[in-house]
């Protein structure tokens, strides 16, 4: 008897080894940043197969149409792109070919995209990669509807911190479980990366993380707005915007190989985008420019814009930062980044009716609803809020007082943000999943 009893504990103790080795395996960040790296480290040295170095990714590019951008270990052959949406009234249910767009970037990274759409109506598409040597798998997209909650979960400033920004993705998966729904959409706010030419955070700070928690890099459309340290700035050939270079203005993937594009003369980051009842405008902070200026105002005046129940600028940079680094901010003159955000940018949002500003950038959370009176408005009431704690280096020095902010969180954070016909909710929480912060705005 005491025999089976030891061998009973010992068959048990066994077990629960085995079981946290596989939970370390499939859901550590700090297990899944080494693989990350040594995938990576076997690439350069052409010890790994040809196979997918980064599974398909999806950006949401502008209304109804998607950017997808892959990569792999070497060329792959003759890769086919194919997409079809679910039948839904008269939606055309055929499937659809796309050659996709090749960028060499060296001899272990080979880049694919492709812009497809329109796809509207339907409330799933689906799309997959066909090459004779990858292997295939058909990926999911489920699209919300005007009239459904729209979700999104909000994030932003993920930068050199891989494993910080792994266990916020955790944590919002099990927020998201609990609700028994996922979102609809990623708005990132922009820093997915700390160096724009090094090509491994590419894939330890943001691909890998994205994919190995909740599967969210190819199912999950992305939102992206541009931080300063997520693109090239260089206007012309051999810039390195190796896969932030989503081309807003060309709808098709034939226009990827324009001439303009080939000769890097496509730098234009700012978009729109619907979000259910909501508009997204989404701004380049790091590079102003008389093209984004004009528009912003063309945008703002849009009906797609004024007619929606919920008016959103998204902007990496805010109009009122109060956290930084001291030295930086009084002798790099850092506190000059950004000024036109405050000083041309604001009173747009104000003169046109905007409800909800949202940034990165300050590496914490802040939040402040405020109503003036006067110029460019008789009566303006916005909502500023700072998500900028998905990873980088918490802020903790307080640089300036706007007297205006009354919530503030000096930790790691993301935001899930619904939307309704009638309704915006807002819920910040902390990466223990405990909210910190909520309002709603309703019509």
């Amino acid at each position: 008897m005491r025999y089976s009893a030891r061998r009973l504990a010992l068959l048990l103790a066994i077990q629960i080894t085995f079981i946290l080795a596989l939970y370390l395996v499939l859901y550590d960040a700090r297990v899944q940043g080494a693989r990350s790296i040594v995938v990576d480290w076997l690439g350069q040295k052409n010890m790994y197969p040809c196979t997918f170095r980064k599974l398909p990714m999806v950006f949401d590019h502008g209304d109804d149409h998607y950017y997808v951008v892959w990569e792999t270990t070497c060329t792959s052959g003759k890769s086919i792109f194919e997409w079809w949406a679910d039948a839904n009234n008269d939606i055309d249910t055929s499937r659809h070919v796309i050659e996709p767009w090749y960028r060499k970037i060296d001899n272990n990274h080979h880049r694919y995209s492709v812009i497809f759409g329109p796809v509207t109506g339907s409330t799933r598409v689906h799309y997959k990669v066909n090459s004779y040597s990858l292997p295939k798998k058909q990926y999911t997209i489920n699209r919300q509807s005007q009239n459904e909650i729209a979700q999104a979960l909000v994030i932003s400033d993920n930068q050199n911190g891989p494993s910080n920004f792994r266990a916020i993705l955790s944590s919002a998966q099990k927020t998201y479980s609990k609700r028994r729904t996922s979102p609809d959409a990623i708005l990132h706010v922009g820093d997915t990366i700390q160096s724009v030419r090094k090509l491994s955070e590419w894939q330890t700070h943001l691909f890998s993380p994205v994919e190995d928690v909740g599967g969210f890099l190819h199912s999950v459309p992305f939102v992206y707005v541009p931080g300063n340290h997520d693109h090239d700035k260089k206007r012309g050939s051999g810039n390195m915007n190796y896969y932030m270079d989503m081309y807003h203005g060309i709808y098709n993937t034939g226009g990827l190989r324009s001439e303009k594009v080939a000769n890097g003369d496509y730098h234009r980051f700012y978009h729109s985008v619907s979000l259910g009842s909501a508009r997204v405008i989404a701004l380049d902070a790091e590079c102003p420019s008389k093209e984004q200026s004009e528009f912003l105002v063309r945008e703002l005046q849009s009906e797609s814009f004024q007619n929606a129940h919920f008016r959103i600028v998204a902007v990496h940079i805010p109009p009122f930062i109060e956290f930084w680094d001291p030295f930086a901010w009084n002798h790099k003159n850092e506190k000059h980044w950004g000024e036109h955000v405050r000083l041309e940018y604001d009173p747009l949002f104000r003169k046109y009716g905007v409800d909800l500003v949202i940034s990165g950038h300050q590496h914490n959370y802040q939040r402040s609803t405020i109503r003036r009176n006067g110029p460019p408005a008789d009566d303006d009431t916005i909502t500023y809020a700072i998500v900028g704690g998905a990873g980088g280096v918490i802020d903790y020095d307080r640089v300036e007082d706007w007297k205006m902010y009354n919530a503030t969180y000096t930790g790691f954070h993301y935001v899930l943000l619904d939307v309704s016909d009638k309704e915006l909710q807002w819920s910040a929480y902390d990466v223990s999943g405990v909210v910190i912060d909520q309002f709603k705005i309703q019509r």
